[in-house]
């Protein structure tokens, strides 16, 4: 996948930045180079890899994981904390519309 200049101007605009021509053309090649790169990582054959769950694992094969259990330690409170909330409905906070 590879960008043109519109399309980097067009960003540029919905993320309401100003980009001059040069910053633009500057744009474009970094961009260009993220979406190379990717496109080299997703041509590795990954297959037969076990995923890591900490980088040094792959050289330290008894890494010791500092995760504590995954485990409920506080009180359900999400109907005291909605009860002064000003709307509520099926348990989520109803917000003003803000984009049209």
């Amino acid at each position: 996948m590879s960008l043109d200049l519109s399309d980097v101007k067009r960003l540029a605009r919905l993320a309401q930045l100003d980009l001059n021509e040069e910053q633009a053309g500057k744009t474009l090649d970094k961009l260009n180079g993220i979406f190379a790169l990717v496109e080299q990582m997703r041509a590795v054959d990954t297959s037969g890899v076990e995923p890591l769950n900490h980088p040094i694992a792959a050289i330290q094969d008894d890494i010791a994981m500092r995760l504590r259990e995954d485990k409920v330690t506080e009180a359900d409170r999400r109907d005291d904390y909605q009860r002064v909330a000003p709307a509520v409905q099926d348990g989520l906070y109803l917000v003003p519309k803000v984009i049209e």
